[in-house]
């Protein structure tokens, strides 16, 4: 399984010289929050500030730093710069004058990663993910694939869980595969706010998975693919057979990817679930004790 952690190190391992450019204030609405970065070496980048011509500015400005040159002062209507001995401030308001209409402002940080910085940001890294949401996928067929594949793309910490051998291979390097003969045992060991989709090859075994992850009150998510019918057959017999209750199974989410757009192709239901499960662990995060902003518990 290949981490944001892994690829930090890559690039930071790579790079003979590098720049940290580091949201450091904002005002009104911008493409980042406070504390996004991105690092910029003299021929690739790891990260984002948001994009467009802000992103083209301080990257300029960070390679200008990195080739021995010292970005010039400035105080135009585009932007401020400010140099001193070790970095730069950029100072740029998000208008016409440099083709962005956020309407904000945002100061952005400029400085060289030296040894004791390059370890304070993989340990940040370390902090984050160990922080990370576990998303659980039961069933590697055809839409877990594609479900795979959309997780494999958020910041949370994606593991496909399978009985066959053969449906785990060719899962995306950043999502961890788990082989087992007893699924539903997972569900138990999960952390809490783990969220659950589940689509395996063998009804029966969704209905034990799902009827586990119900039983769970702290899980952010429990979706499970199929029809009104597959859902009418659970609730009947999760109620009469497993000791279910109906507030338990209200927490259920079936279909997954929800039923407004009518197309069953395997990447379209990903495409949909996928977001579902993000809004749903969004909601969640920001509705736990002592949660801070959940875009940023879950910042990558």
């Amino acid at each position: 399984m290949n981490s944001n952690v892994q690829s930090l190190k890559a690039f930071l391992g790579q790079a003979a010289r590098v720049a940290l450019v580091e949201v450091a204030a904002t005002k009104g609405s911008t493409p980042r929050e406070r504390g996004a970065f991105m690092l910029v070496s003299a021929s690739s980048i790891f990260g984002t500030i948001g994009g467009g011509q802000l992103e083209y500015m301080a990257i300029d400005k960070a390679r200008q730093m990195l080739g021995g040159r010292t970005p010039s002062r400035s105080a135009t209507n585009e932007a401020r710069i400010e140099v001193d001995e070790v970095c730069a401030t950029l100072d740029v308001p998000l208008g016409p004058e440099i083709g962005q209409c956020c309407g904000g402002r945002v100061e952005v940080l400029i400085r060289p990663v030296h040894a004791a910085l390059e370890q304070e940001l993989i340990r940040k890294a370390e902090a984050e993910e160990a922080h990370l949401p576990h998303v659980y996928l039961f069933g590697g067929g055809h839409v877990g694939q594609a479900l795979a594949a959309s997780l494999a793309l958020l910041p949370i910490h994606a593991v496909v869980v399978e009985t066959r051998a053969d449906a785990l291979e060719g899962m995306p390097e950043t999502v961890e595969t788990r082989l087992t003969p007893m699924p539903e045992a997972v569900v138990r060991e999960a952390p809490a706010g783990s969220a659950f989709a589940i689509l395996t090859h063998d009804h029966a075994l969704d209905f034990l998975i799902v009827a586990e992850a119900l039983k769970r009150n702290d899980a952010a998510y429990v979706g499970m693919i199929g029809s009104k019918t597959k859902k009418a057959t659970f609730r009947n017999w999760f109620l009469k057979s497993a000791d279910g209750s109906e507030a338990e199974f209200n927490h259920l989410v079936s279909p997954i990817g929800g039923n407004a757009v009518k197309d069953k192709r395997p990447q379209v239901i990903a495409a949909l679930a996928a977001a579902e499960i993000m809004t749903a662990l969004v909601s969640h995060a920001a509705e736990a004790p002592g949660s801070s902003t959940p875009e940023k518990a879950m910042a990558g």
